[in-house]
């Protein structure tokens, strides 16, 4: 599956696909500015619920989307991240600035 993205209210959400690469952070980073500038995007939700592989590529594209937002007084977290998702988050640190939900609608039900 390749990124696919949905707007709800004032979030982006983001199904990240089942690889996050340098390529598709590329397409991600890209995708996100695009639809900034039609309209001001200030919580991104990414869903990690297909995704097998990421690498540091990845991991520094969610801390720069992570820096961008939390400036301006935005969000950015997690969900449906799977094992070896997981394992990166840890070993990176980004568990420490990404809020991470079991899935998607527990971000809008505020559960963690």
């Amino acid at each position: 599956m390749e990124m696919e993205y949905q707007l709800k209210g004032p979030y982006l959400i983001i199904r990240v696909g089942r690889e996050l690469d340098h390529h598709q952070a590329e397409h991600i980073r890209r995708t996100m500015e695009k639809i900034n500038r039609e309209r001001e995007i200030r919580h991104i939700i990414f869903d990690f619920s297909e995704t097998t592989f990421m690498d540091s590529s990845g991991v520094g594209m969610l801390i720069s989307r992570y820096r961008d937002l939390s400036m301006c007084g935005g969000t950015v977290c997690a969900a449906g991240v799977g094992p070896a998702v997981e394992k990166l988050f840890y070993v990176s640190g980004l568990h420490k600035i990404i809020r991470v939900y079991p899935e998607v609608e527990d971000v809008f039900n505020g559960q963690k």
